[in-house]
């Protein structure tokens, strides 16, 4: 009986381009594809197991050691701060954490700033380099209304395509980190899966090299 590898997938589009990568290689599950509502698939032969969860819950199945391994975006990392390993930088998933207000938004420095985001300590730690004084307010979406309705100054969130933030003629007035998708590791399950992991980390480097030649 072979020692099952725990794979937890940030649902979505995400988790389908990470799991090509694993697919490749040589840590396929065909029943993954198959259009059903299950949640676990295995192959055995393979010694592998995938489920699908919630994107910003796949760092704590792998603290937690529920998963060896995952992939999460560095935003979930940065402002969760779990105790994992981060293997490496998928270079997917890109995006940029940023802060965004009216166009005609200028930073008064004798007021304390009102920040909505559901990034407080990400938000937390920016400010707190700067020195500048800030009140969060701690929003779970939509979070753009909230300096048109005056109920902050600025929020600090993820920008993709910038879109929603010209709809709604807001812009990105600073950016604070770029994100984009991390391999992560259980830390017991780095010593004790080692070798099924640094397979996996191994053909992933190379499909990036391959990729960036």
């Amino acid at each position: 009986m072979k020692t099952m590898l725990n794979v937890a997938l940030p649902k979505g589009r995400l988790g389908e381009k990470v799991y090509a990568m694993f697919e490749k290689a040589g840590f396929e599950c065909p029943s993954i594809k198959e259009n059903n509502r299950k949640l676990i698939f295995e192959n055995e032969e393979k010694g592998i197991r995938y489920f699908w969860v919630k994107p910003s819950d796949v760092a704590i199945y792998v603290e937690h050691g529920a998963a060896d391994i995952g992939v999460a975006g560095k935003d979930i990392l940065l402002e969760y701060e779990p105790d994992i390993y981060e293997l490496l930088d998928l270079n997917i998933g890109k995006c940029r954490m940023a802060v965004a207000g009216k166009k005609d938004f200028r930073d008064n420095t004798q007021k304390t700033l009102r920040v909505a985001t559901k990034f407080t300590n990400i938000a937390k730690n920016y400010y707190a380099s700067m020195g500048r004084e800030i009140d969060i307010i701690h929003l779970n979406g939509s979070i753009e209304i909230a300096p048109i309705l005056g109920l902050s100054d600025v929020i600090v969130d993820i920008v993709e395509t910038g879109t929603t933030l010209k709809e709604n003629n807001l812009e990105v007035h600073e950016e604070i980190i770029p994100i984009s998708a991390r391999l992560i590791s259980n830390k017991a399950s780095f010593k004790f899966k080692n070798a099924q992991i640094e397979t996996i980390l191994k053909s992933i480097m190379q499909q990036l090299e391959e990729k960036n030649d």
